[in-house]
């Protein structure tokens, strides 16, 4: 009896021995495998105007958007500068110019030295919406480079590319996947990991920065709701509103976080994903005075008071599918959502100026200045013309704040003189 009551002991023993190692086992083989990363196919993507069967006015509205116009194909209406002789050339000396021609088979930047060409490179991809400028891109093979002359929208001209030397034409500026990332949807990148310059796919590209950015790829989602009209509810598509604070910070911060090293491959990263596992974080401190109004918005948002003292997030003051360039009175209705009467915080200029004065709290506390990084060489200067952008270090700024005092006196004094 007791012998019996041995063996059956010795036999659990064993079966859960037996069990452990086989589990440690897979644990240590899941350890080990390689992981594969899920890369987006350009079949997932449905494209934007598949949206407007049933999303009509916020599609046709999102057309007019800088996000929409973030890059496109080169086509007669979208290149903003002029190719009219006489406003056609930038010139680096007085016998070496790039003169921007169309031609037969398309629009060119073309360099002469002393009248004779000397080389050129096609027009084939715009980048930028043009409200400050416009780049352009061309093809060599299947990879991209930078065109040496840009439209600087601020003085109507062409100008030297930012970061461009200024003494000669450079036409091999290579351009990488993460560059294209805050300028498109999707570009299909065929290269190895290493391979250097990246090469692309011309048949497989989503230009601009459009819903499926935003709202993840949407084919799946088109089908299902084609073949399924009864049904209501939104599937297969991810609702930006229905995310987090932090997801919503992070899908913004892809474009307007700043510089950011990535550790896995651009275009990886979709709507609600946790930015960190795609982008290495910088765990420095960096000065607020040190971060440039160009490209990390969101940097100069999070050391304000209004972000760190409630739950502001991007879109509470930007509809993504609006343009709404210039909107002052608007955005300081938003303001004004948080800063009127029976909130803490209001404006201390009321009583003095009256409630005119919250027509405009952009001027006073998000006030343009000048990009570091973002700046070109204008025709026959040596000196960098930057480009003004708004910051988003919502602060007072007590000389902005004089100029729109000074500003709106003088209005007021025009009005009672009626001039």
């Amino acid at each position: 009896m007791q012998s019996g009551i041995k063996i059956k002991r010795s036999v659990i023993i064993i079966t859960c021995i037996a069990g452990c190692v086989l589990l440690l086992t897979k644990c240590m083989q899941k350890k080990n495998k390689k992981i594969t990363i899920n890369k987006p196919q350009y079949s997932q993507f449905a494209g934007s105007a598949s949206c407007a069967g049933c999303h009509k006015n916020i599609y046709n509205s999102h057309l007019l958007t800088e996000h929409h116009l973030s890059s496109a194909t080169v086509t007669v209406s979208n290149i903003m500068g002029s190719f009219e002789k006489e406003r056609n050339k930038f010139f680096f000396h007085n016998d070496t110019y790039v003169a921007m021609e169309k031609r037969d088979s398309g629009f060119y930047q073309a360099e002469y030295f002393n009248d004779e060409e000397e080389k050129n490179g096609r027009f084939d991809i715009v980048i930028g919406s043009g409200r400050k400028g416009q780049s352009y891109l061309s093809w060599v093979g299947n990879s991209l480079v930078q065109m040496p002359i840009t439209f600087f929208t601020a003085a109507k001209s062409w100008s030297n590319s930012p970061g461009f030397p200024i003494d000669k034409a450079r036409y091999y500026r290579p351009i990488t996947s993460r560059c294209l990332e805050c300028h498109a949807t999707f570009f299909d990148k065929t290269s190895k990991p290493a391979a250097v310059p990246e090469q692309f796919n011309h048949d497989r590209i989503i230009y601009g920065v459009d819903c499926e950015k935003c709202h993840g790829p949407a084919a799946k989602h088109v089908q299902f709701q084609t073949e399924n009209p009864q049904i209501k509810k939104a599937n297969f598509i991810i609702n930006p509103t229905h995310l987090s604070r932090q997801q919503n910070l992070d899908l913004c911060a892809l474009c307007h976080g700043g510089r950011l090293n990535k550790i896995k491959p651009s275009f990886q990263f979709q709507p609600g994903d946790k930015l960190a596992d795609y982008f290495s974080v910088n765990k420095n401190t960096v000065e607020v005075t040190s971060i440039d109004v160009h490209g990390n918005q969101l940097g100069l948002l999070s050391a304000s008071k209004c972000f760190m003292l409630s739950q502001l997030t991007c879109t509470n003051c930007h509809n993504t599918h609006e343009n709404e360039n210039n909107k002052i009175a608007l955005f300081s209705q938003r303001c004004q959502a948080c800063h009127s009467y029976g909130h803490e915080k209001t404006c201390k200029m009321v009583s003095s100026i009256g409630p005119s004065i919250t027509q405009n709290c952009i001027d006073c506390h998000m006030p343009r200045q000048p990009s570091q990084t973002i700046a070109v060489n204008l025709q026959g200067s040596d000196t960098l013309t930057p480009v003004l952008m708004r910051t988003h270090y919502i602060k007072i700024y007590p000389d902005e704040t004089k100029k729109v005092l000074a500003y709106l006196k003088k209005f007021d004094a025009q009005k009672m003189t009626g001039r």
